[in-house]
C-alpha cells in the first residue's frame, strides 16, 4: 500500500497598499481576500492625517486553485477603485539584491553572513566595488564580485555598467554597504526607493569625514547609524532605521569607530530585511516600517 501523499501548503503571500485615505479600504482589501479564499495572517495598517494617505500591510495565505497571477489580476479593480499603489508577492520570494562597498568592509561581512545563514531573506546576486580589498572575502561566499573603478571620467560609464548589471540580474534592490561614492542625480531616480544607504551618524549631525572623530571633539553620549534610501540630495533620503549606543566620556576615537561599526551593522539589516520583506512604505520625505 502506498505511503499517503503529503497535504499541499498553503502559499503565503504579502499585499502592500498605499493610496489616498478613505472609508471602507480595510472592508474592501479584507472582503476580497475572503471572497478569494484566501486567510489573513497579519494585517497592519495607518492612516497618515498629515499627508491624508493610507498605508497598509497584509500578509495572508492561499491554497491553489489561487496563483499570484490570479491575485494580480483580480486585485486589480479594487486597486483602481481606490486609487492604490498596491503590489503583491510571494512571501517565500528571496529578494535578489546588489552590495556596494569601497574599502569599509564590516557592512559588507555582516549582510554576507546573515544571507549565508538564512537571517535575511535575500538573494546576494553580486558585490560591486571601486577596489579590489574584498574580492576573496565575497568569492568565498561563491558571489560574483564586479570590480567597477571609478574617476570623474569613468563616472557615467560605471553607473551604466551597475544599470546593466541590476537589468540583468533582475536586482530589486542595491545596498551601499559603505560604498563611499556619491551617486549621480539620474541614477538615483532610475532606481528610486531601491537604494539604501548606511550613514556612518545619526542623522543629520557630523557629516563628512571622520565622524566619529567629530563626535569625540564634541564629547557626545550616544553613537548612532542611519539607513535611509539614497535621493539625489545627499544624506536626506527617507529614513528607514536608526540605532544608537551610549557610550562614556572615557572612549577614545578609535573605541567610537568600533561601536560605530557595530550600530551600522544593526541598522543596515535591520533595513535591509524589513525592506526585503514588503515592511517598508514610503510617505513622501518620510518612510511607514511596518516592523
Amino acid at each position: 500500500m502506498s505511503a499517503p501523499q503529503p497535504e499541499p501548503q498553503p502559499e503565503q503571500y504579502v499585499l502592500t497598499v498605499t493610496c489616498p485615505d478613505k472609508q471602507g479600504i480595510v472592508h474592501a482589501v479584507s472582503s476580497y481576500l475572503f471572497m478569494t479564499g484566501c486567510n489573513i495572517e497579519d494585517s497592519q495598517q495607518f492612516g497618515d492625517h498629515g499627508t491624508g494617505l493610507f498605508f497598509m500591510r497584509v500578509h495572508f495565505s492561499a491554497e491553489p486553485p489561487v496563483t499570484l497571477e490570479k491575485l494580480r489580476a483580480s486585485f486589480a479593480a479594487i486597486g483602481d477603485t481606490f486609487r492604490m499603489d498596491w503590489q503583491i508577492h510571494r512571501a517565500s520570494e528571496r529578494m535578489r539584491i546588489v552590495l556596494m562597498v569601497s574599502k569599509f568592509g564590516h557592512c559588507l561581512n555582516d549582510l554576507l553572513f546573515r544571507s549565508s545563514i538564512g537571517a535575511l531573506p535575500v538573494e546576494i546576486a553580486a558585490v560591486v566595488s571601486n577596489h579590489t580589498d574584498f574580492e576573496e572575502l565575497v568569492g568565498s561566499y561563491g558571489i560574483p564580485f564586479h570590480h567597477i573603478p571609478v574617476t570623474k571620467d569613468t563616472k557615467a560609464a560605471a553607473e551604466a555598467q551597475l544599470l546593466e548589471l541590476v537589468r540583468a540580474e533582475s536586482v530589486e534592490l542595491v545596498v551601499l554597504a559603505r560604498y563611499m561614492q556619491v551617486l549621480s542625480d539620474d541614477l538615483c531616480k532610475q532606481l528610486n526607493g531601491r537604494i539604501i544607504n548606511i550613514h556612518h551618524s545619526f542623522l543629520p549631525s557630523f557629516k563628512g569625514a571622520k565622524p566619529y572623530h567629530q563626535a569625540h571633539e564634541r564629547g557626545v553620549k550616544l553613537i548612532g547609524a542611519t539607513a535611509h534610501y539614497v535621493t539625489a540630495d545627499l544624506d536626506e533620503g527617507p529614513i528607514i532605521e536608526q540605532e544608537v549606543e551610549r557610550v562614556g566620556h572615557e572612549v577614545t576615537p578609535e573605541q567610537l569607530v568600533a561601536v560605530g561599526r557595530d550600530v551600522e551593522c544593526q541598522a543596515l539589516a535591520r533595513a535591509v530585511k524589513w525592506h526585503s520583506e514588503h515592511r517598508v512604505l514610503l510617505n513622501g520625505r518620510r518612510t511607514v516600517v511596518f516592523a
